[in-house]
């Protein structure tokens, strides 16, 4: 122990020895305090937390004089008359309820239905829909309880409380009910309809909490994170809540402003700079800017601002690719990074900040990235850990519909295009202030934008297929995840995929975190993800609920992206010494193909797993299935290896089951392929996603080449009900003058020759259609049925023949790159034209016969 210890002291730089020392003699002086004298509150203290201004002034002399209520009605007095400097106001509350009921008529009795749930005690939290945590009175929560598994937190000095053990429970239901994000559900109900009880709720519940949670004891206290998210509720709470004096028989304001500050305080002393360097960094950070910006009554609320601001914006180059992505490598917390910036901008725009652009330039990178990884109905894939929660949750929204954060982005940096349909009610909140507000209505002027073209976010790894049929895939194939991988998978290489909106292929989520070790590791691991596993082994292996002890790392080496397709080749080093390699050909609209290889020698057995949304019936004949949704069908086919669905088991979650969110553990549809044999190991999954040309059969064809031409090579015949496909990968190797600017060897299959690392050729009767990548020619033996000839080798290229009669039009995009090419189809020259743009133009009479 000492070794490991003073291993990781070496590995500190000398500012974090620092930091960790100062926080460590001022807890271990806080604790001796606390067991001198057991911690409460002191409302007199409020008068040294508030500022020096003179509109406060009266409120302190009321609090130096113990007349509670007094301070309490000139707090209120000074705030409603300020300025509002957050997102709502207490002078905002008629303008934004009229617009709110009347752009959405259903919002009040929506607004109520959620509202009398938490008035009854009852709370939709994480996956559960109805969680109860009666107190003691039978009247308030029991705010330190995990009614899901029975079990308290003890109530001991913070930084003693094991929240990690079992024993406590599961922290994330206990720290999910005290982010007090209910009081927003409260608020909005208090607004849109004006019924007592919900304030009433909300204000009891604060009152409830401050006297159930002394200072610096308990769970709630251990988590810097869980008190920013509980600080941001209750500035939304007192923005709802606050209103002229004469009204409240309790000095509500007074315990809430002290608790308040007591709690950010607590966060300014111990920031996650070396814990979680991560979104817990920025939420707390987020915290103390916005508190610091919209609180000026408080005495630090400029330290708050500005340590709040200095590490947003130190992070937004730590923890943000280039590309705009999280480099947590977790969809979910990509969108809670996207959800602080949102608020950061929207609070320094409304109180004047110069950091705006910064703050803003964030947003912009971030909310395209999250427009590439939602889905046509803004869903978001469950990569990664997803732990169910939001920063924002006010009108019961999914947490994976990223609708609300994408209106919001778009409206604030201009982009029209991130908003997937009309702005939804969020929206409205969030940009409900005089300074954000028209950016709002200007953006909904603008109608939502077109399906957007695939991309990648190199930096971050994922690779976005889109087709304008709707089809969204997402390749996993970068870095296994930031620091300490904690909110990563072992899913290098998976795929997600929805067909025309539907999800198809999912990620099966997060099961749990620390209550159930065994579920916990299961989710994360390979076989529970969309990709290969070897001899029953997990890509990278977990060690302990956020940490790891071996990781794999995955990279792409060929992204291609076109009008008629997309490519990707990656490969990943988590089975060293042997290599996995997966090659995806999405050709837009129609065909789905996934060849995997497994190499390095010796004989292994190799499973893909398949992992189906729950709405999807398989019927499964020899190496096809058959999958079947609401009027959807897709064929399934593989080229080896036996077809199997996995049953969820015996009730231990495996394959067969997902967590559509956190807590919440269902079974579902899954297939697994499985095949043993010697390496190279080629498997090839074919998905028939055009109803009209349905897939038959897939069966491997020779690849044939001149003896060490090629480093690898495979290929497949796709025999469908109207045509028939060729599918081909191969690595040619250079010529043997080892020059890149000597032609590769060319290999063959099935009757075509060519040079390209991948080839798909379809045939009915004639070709009629053609995608290459890395390559310069294809011809058939017979080079009166096809021939292409390229000047030089094109990064891709796709031809589509397949027209009615009389003159047509092929489009195909040759890599970005413009020169001339030499097309025959049917013995006959094709005329060609090459654009600007590299869209060479192939216009044909009619298609010829073989």
């Amino acid at each position: 122990m000492i070794v490991k210890r003073f291993a990781q002291l070496s590995r500190m730089s000398a500012h974090e020895v620092r930091w960790r020392a100062g926080a460590a003699v001022r807890n271990t002086a806080h604790r001796f305090t606390a067991r001198l004298r057991h911690p409460r509150w002191e409302r007199r203290a409020l008068a040294g937390v508030l500022g020096d201004a003179p509109e406060w002034e009266p409120a302190r002399h009321a609090l130096r004089s113990a007349d509670w209520r007094l301070a309490h009605a000139r707090l209120a007095e000074a705030f409603v008359a300020s300025p509002a400097r957050f997102a709502i106001a207490p002078s905002m509350r008629e303008a934004i309820s009229t617009r709110i009921r009347a752009d959405f008529p259903a919002a009040a009795s929506d607004a109520m239905a959620l509202a009398d749930t938490v008035v009854g005690g009852t709370y939709r939290l994480l996956g559960y829909p109805a969680l109860r945590f009666d107190g003691p009175d039978g009247q308030s929560p029991d705010w330190h309880l995990d009614p899901v598994h029975d079990r308290r937190a003890p109530r001991r000095f913070w930084s003693t409380v094991p929240f990690l053990d079992p024993a406590c429970g599961d922290h994330k239901i206990i720290w999910e009910l005290n982010r007090h994000q209910h009081l927003l559900v409260l608020g909005r109900a208090f607004w849109l309809t004006g019924d007592e009880r919900y304030r009433e709720t909300a204000l009891a519940h604060m009152a409830s909490w401050i006297a159930a949670n002394p200072p610096r004891v308990g769970i709630n206290w251990a988590s810097m994170l869980e008190l920013g998210f509980r600080a941001l509720s209750w500035i939304w709470a007192i923005n709802f809540f606050v209103r002229e004096p004469g009204r409240d028989a309790e000095p509500w304001l007074v315990d809430v402003l002290l608790a308040l500050d007591r709690q950010l305080a607590h966060i300014e002393q111990n920031l996650s700079h070396y814990f979680s360097p991560n979104t817990h960094l920025l939420g707390e950070a987020l915290a103390l800017y916005v508190a610091g910006r919209s609180l000026p009554m408080l005495r630090a609320s400029g330290r708050y601002a500005d340590i709040g601001r200095r590490v947003l914006l130190e992070q937004i180059g730590r923890q943000m690719g280039r590309d705009g992505g999280h480099l947590e490598r977790s969809t979910h917390y990509h969108r809670y990074t996207l959800d602080f910036y949102l608020l950061a901008s929207v609070v320094a725009r409304i109180t004047g900040d110069p950091v705006v652009p910064a703050f803003e330039s964030a947003v912009a990178r971030l909310g395209f990235a999250a427009r590439l990884l939602a889905d046509s109905r803004g869903r978001l894939p469950h990569i990664g850990d997803d732990d169910g929660g939001m920063l924002m949750p006010i009108c019961g929204r999914e947490a994976d519909d990223v609708r609300d954060s994408l209106a919001e982005a778009g409206a604030l940096v201009d982009r029209p295009d991130l908003r997937i349909a009309d702005a939804p009610e969020e929206a409205q909140w969030m940009l409900a202030h005089a300074a954000v507000h028209p950016l709002l209505e200007r953006s909904r002027s603008v109608p939502p934008a077109d399906a957007i073209a695939s991309a990648a976010l190199p930096d971050t790894g994922y690779y976005i297929s889109r087709s304008p049929a709707g089809d969204h895939m997402v390749i996993d194939a970068g870095a296994h995840g930031y620091e300490n991988g904690g909110h990563a998978h072992a899913d290098a290489l998976s795929l997600t995929l929805s067909v025309r909106g539907v999800p198809l292929l999912i990620d099966p989520g997060t099961g749990s975190y620390t209550c159930d070790p065994q579920v916990r590791d299961t989710f994360r691991s390979s076989a529970l993800h969309n990709t290969v596993v070897v001899d029953g082994r997990s890509q990278s292996v977990p060690s302990g609920p956020f940490h790891w002890a071996h990781t794999a790392e995955a990279q792409a080496h060929i992204w291609r992206t076109n009008p008629g397709f997309d490519y990707l080749e990656a490969s990943h080093d988590g089975y060293a010494p042997l290599s996995q390699r997966r090659h995806v050909l999405a050709l837009h609209g129609d065909l789905l193909v996934v060849a995997d290889l497994v190499d390095g020698g010796g004989s292994h057995d190799v499973q893909v797993h398949w992992h189906l949304d729950p709405r999807w019936r398989v019927d499964i004949a020899g190496r096809r299935a058959l999958l079947r949704s609401a009027g959807e069908r897709i064929e399934f086919a593989v080229s080896r290896g036996q077809i199997e669905q996995a049953p969820p088991g015996d009730g231990s979650p495996g394959v067969g089951w997902h967590a559509p969110v956190y807590g919440r553990i269902e079974p579902t549809a899954a297939i697994r392929v499985t095949d043993s044999g010697s390496t190279p190991m080629w498997i090839v999954t074919v998905f028939g996603m055009n109803p009209t040309n349905e897939v038959l059969l897939v069966e491997p064809i020779p690849v044939w080449a001149r003896a060490g031409a090629l480093e690898r090579g495979v290929a497949v015949r796709i025999s469908r009900a109207h045509s028939v496909d060729l599918f081909g990968l191969a690595a040619p190797k250079l010529a043997e003058s080892g020059s890149a600017s000597q032609p590769r060897q060319t290999w063959r299959l099935a009757g075509y020759e060519t040079d390209a690392r991948m080839v798909f050729c379809r045939s009915s009767d004639s070709v009629v259609r053609l995608a290459m990548v890395d390559g310069s020619v294809v011809r058939s033996a017979d080079r009166r049925a096809l021939y292409v000839q390229l000047p030089r080798e094109a990064p891709d290229l796709h031809l589509d023949l397949a027209r009615s009669s009389g003159p047509q039009a092929a489009a195909a995009r040759v890599g970005g790159q413009a020169f001339g090419a030499h097309v025959q189809l049917g013995g006959r020259d094709l005329p060609v034209a090459v654009e600007r743009r590299a869209l060479v133009r192939v216009s044909a009479p009619r298609p010829v016969a073989r």
